[in-house]
């Protein structure tokens, strides 16, 4: 009798350990991430911003030179607008593109210029297909072939944080700024 409850009292403390593991792996993986924004401490000191003593449509002019200075397109501008983009490809199967968005606003120092730039990475994808020929005059012939189709797909999106991209931005402004004003 002993030698057979042993068998089944160790496939029960299996299981039993089985489940338990199961359980603790469960309760792992629903634990939940932190979520980007709770991160957020929206200090007054922030690199996203310059001050100039000119006017907003004057500082925008000058943003927006800078920009056009360094290869960004500039798409349509408005009055205290400007949104430029430039594009990269480090390597022939890789690309991203540089998204920089200023915003110029009346302050008590003259203008305020925030900044913000968002960066798309994007990766060469290969797609093969499929592809025949049907000729109906000679019954149903197909030949099939392959083709490879080469595709630029978005794999992620991010903005820049980084305090140096902004203080160079700055400074290029800042050194236009200094500028005697053309007139």
């Amino acid at each position: 009798m002993k030698s057979r409850t042993q068998p089944l009292l160790i496939s029960c403390q299996l299981i039993a350990v089985a489940g338990l593991a199961g359980l603790l792996l469960a309760a792992c993986g629903s634990a939940k991430s932190a979520r980007s924004y709770q991160g957020e401490a929206f200090p007054s000191e922030t690199p996203f911003q310059y001050y100039s003593s000119r006017e907003p449509d004057e500082a925008c002019e000058l943003a927006q030179r800078a920009l056009l200075s360094q290869g960004y397109q500039i798409g349509d501008p408005k009055p205290r607008s400007i949104r430029g983009e430039k594009y990269f490809r480090p390597q022939p199967d890789t690309a991203s593109t540089l998204s920089i968005s200023l915003v110029c606003l009346p302050s008590s120092l003259g203008t305020a210029i925030y900044a913000s730039a968002l960066e798309t990475q994007y990766e060469m994808k290969s797609k093969g297909t499929n592809a025949g020929v049907s000729v109906s005059a000679f019954g149903s012939v197909s030949l099939p072939w392959v083709m490879d189709k080469d595709t630029l797909v978005k794999v992620g999106e991010e903005t820049v944080t980084s305090p140096d991209f902004y203080k160079r931005l700055f400074e290029l402004i800042k050194s236009l700024d200094n500028r005697p004003a053309e007139d």
